[in-house]
């Protein structure tokens, strides 16, 4: 039987169902007004902006596509042009003096015209919009004192706001050609001087993107920028917290329960398992606002953010380093937060564009541990890591991995070894590397890595590393990988080095399995599986 939910609204008695399905869900919307004037709904952060205002004056965050960037700073650009309406109800409302107006100039990277125009024309030709907008006039020619001269005229009527949307979208969109990449990054070193010298004329400046580039003036030059990327202080100022998500989304999460046939505590952790998990230095970890925009919407668990924006220079650059494991990694401050165009190191790209979050901070090394931040992004990385490995588009691996888990838990080893084929096999005829051991080894751990087991790469031991070790429930089992050479080999090598010597105290069976590939089938061509 099911239980029908409802709330009283008024005294009426309304169907939980019903106000979901009348509740319009922002998803990939930006501008703040829209959003309140046409009945969306909104996460009230306007504490949080409030916050940010009051403390500080220079301002550079961080944060992955789609987080709430945009938003945040549409929603500040509306809190200084004093419209109060659209405030109702929201914690700002009787939190601010909306007598006291500031002018705000508001660059939007994404929407200026720089692939046709080149960067340079672009931002001349936007800074002479916002100026007519204004009701102003830039007489000078060159793009650096053009936004000088805009910044000085602005401000007769109070001391300006500036709000910089997507910063880097005009060097990242560039990375695959790092001539084009630096030339933009260069043009953005002459533009943000400017603001260097422009303190008196400014209230408050926000710069907002995916990632810190080294070598632009305004981390050099701008000695009075806050960089608000990592830390406590405004860990949550976008993004759901969990009491956000249970107190805005109450309806939805009882509405799931019920298509879902779960309870809510199941339900909690199962969006918790798919879309929270991001942190940048806080103590509490975050979800994913478009993902769990969508997940409200559609009532159903998928691949919602990733699937918006396929990484595949990101993809590339992995596969041509031949990474793989990005589990556990440790940085540094300084690696974490930078990294220079012309040397792209893949975890600092990572962390920056949200497949990486911070999973600790070691305050003796002053170093973080990253780690995949949910379900949703582990799952579609390896995906995309998987195929491109072997060489398959578009990314299907995870049609041919499901067998492989049953056939770890119950040890069958027959069909795991089957299972294994069905993703080797595939591997094109001409793939540039299928002749070296490693892109065996790469694709073997990412197998086993998307199937959900728990896995393990060159695992070091007193006597040497083993080359993947996987762990279920009542199994442990050690795999050495050949190529071109008798599996007898691999097992000789699992005793004589003692790989499992580290587990003697566990009470789970232990498996050793040798397995060669053949380089010329592009299979497993012999395998021999031992108790010990």
């Amino acid at each position: 039987m099911v239980i029908e939910m409802k709330t009283v609204i008024n005294n009426v008695c309304i169907p939980f169902w019903y106000i979901c399905r009348m509740r319009k869900y922002p998803i990939g919307k930006q501008d703040f007004k829209s959003i309140i004037e046409d009945g969306f709904m909104y996460v009230d952060k306007t504490k949080q902006i409030h916050k940010l205002i009051d403390t500080g004056n220079y301002y550079f965050l961080s944060r992955p596509r789609r987080f709430g960037k945009s938003l945040l700073l549409s929603t500040i650009n509306e809190i200084f042009s004093g419209r109060k309406e659209l405030f109702k109800g929201l914690w700002i409302e009787e939190n601010w003096n909306w007598e006291k107006t500031n002018p705000v100039i508001y660059l939007k990277m994404s929407q200026i015209d720089y692939q046709t125009l080149g960067l340079y024309a672009a931002l001349a030709k936007e800074l002479d919009l916002i100026a007519a907008n204004f009701g102003l006039v830039l007489l000078e020619l060159e793009m650096k004192d053009k936004f000088r001269e805009l910044i000085r005229k602005a401000s007769a009527n109070g001391k300006v706001v500036i709000l910089i949307d997507e910063y880097d979208k005009p060097i990242i969109d560039y990375l695959d050609n790092i001539s084009q990449a630096e030339e933009n990054r260069d043009t953005f070193k002459l533009f943000y001087s400017v603001l260097k010298d422009a303190d008196e004329y400014i209230r408050l400046l926000l710069i907002t993107g995916v990632s810190r580039f080294s070598k632009i003036s305004i981390f050099s030059d701008l000695n009075n920028l806050e960089d608000i990327s990592l830390g406590k202080n405004f860990n949550d100022l976008i993004g759901i917290t969990q009491s956000e998500l249970e107190e805005n989304f109450d309806a939805e999460l009882i509405h799931l329960t019920e298509d879902m046939n779960m309870d809510k505590r199941a339900i909690l952790q199962e969006v918790k398992k798919w879309y929270n998990g991001y942190s940048w230095g806080g103590e509490e970890t975050l979800y994913n606002p478009f993902s769990v925009l969508s997940l409200m919407k559609q009532k159903q668990f998928r691949n919602f953010w990733f699937a918006t924006g396929s990484p595949s220079f990101l993809i590339k650059q992995i596969c041509k380093k031949e990474e793989y494991q990005f589990d556990n990694i440790y940085l540094n401050e300084n690696s974490l937060g930078n990294f220079d165009i012309a040397n792209i190191s893949s975890a600092p790209l990572l962390f920056q564009t949200g497949y990486l979050t911070i999973k600790e901070y070691d305050h003796s090394t002053r170093s973080y541990r990253l780690g995949y931040p949910n379900q949703e992004v582990e799952d579609s990385l390896l995906d995309n890591l998987l195929s491109a490995y072997r060489g398959v588009f578009p990314n299907d691996s995870a049609a041919v991995t499901g067998e492989l888990l049953k056939a770890f838990l119950v040890n069958d080893i027959p069909k795991a070894i089957d299972g294994l084929n069905a993703i080797i096999a595939t591997i094109p005829y001409d793939h540039g590397r299928a002749d070296t051991e490693s892109i065996f080894h790469i694709i073997t751990h990412l197998t086993f890595k998307k199937i959900g087991v728990d896995v393990e790469s060159e695992v070091h031991s007193a006597k040497g590393r083993c080359d993947v070790l996987i762990k279920t429930s009542k199994y442990i089992y050690v795999i050495e990988l050949k190529l071109d050479t008798p599996a007898f080999e691999a097992i000789q090598q699992i005793i004589n080095k003692r790989y499992f010597q580290p587990y003697a105290a566990d009470k789970r069976k232990k498996i050793a399995l040798g397995i060669s590939f053949s380089s010329k089938e592009r299979m497993v061509t012999d395998y021999i599986a031992k108790d010990l």
